[in-house]
């Protein structure tokens, strides 16, 4: 199976620009946001988006008490991913649900980031019944969107219209809301896990023709949340080595964003890069404890940069993050000893207490005890 070819203008042609919030609105939006530090936050019992958001797996219960623990922490905001399916399935229910989610997050103080679409780990994802964890594998049931058979086909990309529209529209002046993330790492082609490219071979061109849509349909609503974008790798030191897409993404985010998981010469080298584009940042994949990426490492370089900050995880659940990416190809019998996102046990246990207590210090959390934040 090969991929349709798409032909994607050049950057100066892009209308979108024109929408684009200047420089000043971002910096006054970062100013009045203040210093944003949280996770990507999926529930301990959902192996994915699907699974977080389908009606007999949706649980308020389970996400009001992770989200307290997340609060216990300092955290004030969260990035949390949706899906088209779910949409699609049901409207009403799936914006029931996404009230009621917000709801607790605001009780908590925490503001939502929301992912429209997503390029990363199985491209085929099915609504119903999800499969179960494979044993100690790294986001073994992860689903992208759209999938496959959409991003393939560029003549079904308008279809996706009413998921945008619909969600963005009905949350677009809800403070609760924080920003709209369109589409995360859109060109990762998830060669260590699913290999996208035994399916698709023009993923990034393809990607961008749907996210060229997609801010198009966002910038028609005209939302008080600024939007933002997820490139991921590459080199962004310049314009002759940055790729087109990352550039794009770059260029039309009011408020830019970026994943790295290096250490910290690696990371401050990252933030050397994203400074050029003059505007307020938000780093929304960090912290791989492996690699030298920590909260005592990082956060202390975001708090000196003003950059807002998402660690990967918050509780080690049916999404195994806690494993790390090799476990697709490396078999882990047992939990691996060092830990490579999440921060608690499914039962509130923090994993490194002095890593909390770091978190809480850091974040200005008031002192108490952890048996009674779980």
């Amino acid at each position: 199976m090969t991929a349709t070819n798409v032909t994607v203008p050049f950057l100066e042609q892009d209308p979108e620009l024109a929408h684009r919030w200047s420089a000043e609105k971002a910096e006054a939006w970062m100013k009045e946001a203040g210093w944003l530090v949280g996770c990507n936050y999926v529930p301990g019992n959902a192996i994915n988006q699907l699974e977080m958001w389908q009606k007999s797996s949706f649980s308020p219960a389970l996400i009001d008490r992770e989200l307290g623990w997340a609060a216990s922490l300092g955290f004030n905001t969260v990035r949390v991913f949706l899906h088209h399916l779910l949409w699609e399935e049901n409207a009403h229910g799936f914006l029931q649900r996404i009230d009621e989610y917000l709801a607790i997050a605001h009780k908590h103080g925490i503001r939502t980031m929301f992912v429209l679409f997503d390029a990363v780990w199985n491209p085929f994802p099915k609504l119903g019944k999800q499969p179960q964890p494979k044993h100690n594998v790294h986001n073994s049931g992860w689903v992208q969107c759209p999938g496959y058979d959409v991003l393939n086909n560029p003549a079904n990309y308008d279809s996706l219209h009413s998921y945008v529209h619909g969600i963005v529209s009905h949350f677009k002046a809800d403070e609760r809301v924080l920003i709209w993330d369109l589409y995360n790492e859109p060109d990762n082609m998830n060669l260590a896990s699913y290999k996208d490219d035994d399916y698709i071979v023009h993923k990034a061109e393809l990607s961008m023709a749907l996210l060229r849509k997609a801010i198009n349909w966002v910038r028609a609503i005209n939302p008080s949340q600024p939007i933002t974008m997820a490139p991921w790798q590459n080199d962004w030191s310049c314009d002759t080595k940055i790729t087109a897409l990352d550039n794009y993404m770059f260029s039309h985010s009011d408020i830019v964003s970026f994943h790295c998981y290096e250490n910290k010469s690696g990371m401050e080298a990252r933030i050397q890069d994203v400074k050029r584009y003059g505007r307020p940042m938000l780093c929304t994949e960090y912290m791989a404890r492996p690699f030298g990426n920590t909260f005592q490492e990082i956060l202390p370089l975001f708090k000196k940069y003003g950059i807002g900050a998402y660690n990967w995880g918050l509780v080690a659940g049916k999404t195994q993050t806690h494993c790390p990416w090799d476990s697709w190809q490396v078999k882990y019998e047992s939990e691996p000893e060092l830990w490579f996102h999440d921060i608690f046990r499914e039962n509130g246990e923090p994993y490194i207490l002095e890593e909390v207590e770091y978190l809480r210090t850091l974040l200005n959390v008031e002192k108490e005890s952890l048996q009674e934040v779980a």
